[in-house]
C-alpha cells in the first residue's frame, strides 16, 4: 500500500484554489477503498483562505486473481 500512496503522489499536482487563486498545500491523503478498485483521496488547504479540496487517485487492476493459489508442504515426521 505504501507503494500505492507513493506513487500517487509522485504523479499528484495541487489544485488551484478558486476564491484566492493561489496553490493549494497538500495536507493528507487516506485510503477510501482498498477493493475491488483502489482509491486514493489528497486532501489539500488554501494556505490563505483555509478553503479544502480533494483530489483522487483511482488504480487500474493489474493483477488478476491467481487461478491457482500455491501452498508450502508440510511434511510428517514419523515418531
Amino acid at each position: 500500500m505504501v507503494d500505492r500512496l507513493r506513487s500517487a503522489a509522485e504523479q499528484l499536482e495541487a489544485p488551484t484554489c478558486p476564491d484566492c487563486h493561489i496553490e493549494m498545500k497538500w495536507y493528507r491523503s487516506e485510503l477510501l477503498a482498498d477493493e475491488p478498485t483502489p482509491i486514493i483521496a489528497h486532501l489539500f488547504v488554501c494556505p490563505h483562505c483555509k478553503r479544502a479540496a480533494q483530489a483522487d487517485t483511482v488504480f487500474k487492476g493489474t493483477m488478476g486473481s491467481p487461478d491457482r493459489l500455491s501452498a508450502p508442504r508440510f511434511l510428517a515426521h514419523a515418531a
